[in-house]
């Protein structure tokens, strides 16, 4: 299994693969389209990340004391975030998870490209996944 640092560059090299935003863009569709839907019983108000424009949902399950995520959106360009995030922390220690510093979302500047109401939704999305780290730590 590829380490977190490993994950986090493999993205960036991704991105930078992309020379427009638009390509970007339909990157993460693309990355939304291969996230497995979460299941309707799992789409609940407590799975419901707060301070996000569109609806996200937030699933984690803690397996040898790693945690892996899982997640859902009813928009498509908010679900390829979320599936992004949760591709790098998926399989992480809830310490290493707590503890990162997220910065390979400022390295590909996806806050920066995104509209004010949905770079505050992967403000919150970045804040739920760390605090679940927190609570299962």
């Amino acid at each position: 299994m590829e380490s977190l640092e490993e994950r986090k560059r493999a993205v960036v090299e991704d991105f930078s693969a992309y020379d427009q935003w638009l390509d970007k863009y339909e990157y993460l569709i693309e990355l939304g389209k291969g996230l497995d839907a979460l299941p309707e019983e799992k789409k609940t108000e407590q799975r419901l990340i707060k301070g996000c424009q569109s609806r996200v949902w937030l699933d984690c399950e803690v397996k040898d004391g790693r945690l892996w995520f899982s997640a859902d959106s009813d928009a498509i360009i908010t679900k390829g975030i979320i599936s992004l995030l949760i591709s790098v922390y998926n399989g992480c220690t809830p310490r290493e998870v707590a503890g990162d510093d997220f910065s390979f979302v400022e390295e590909i500047g996806l806050r920066e490209n995104l509209s004010p109401t949905r770079a505050n939704g992967l403000v919150s999305m970045i804040e739920t996944i760390k605090e679940t780290a927190k609570q299962n730590a």
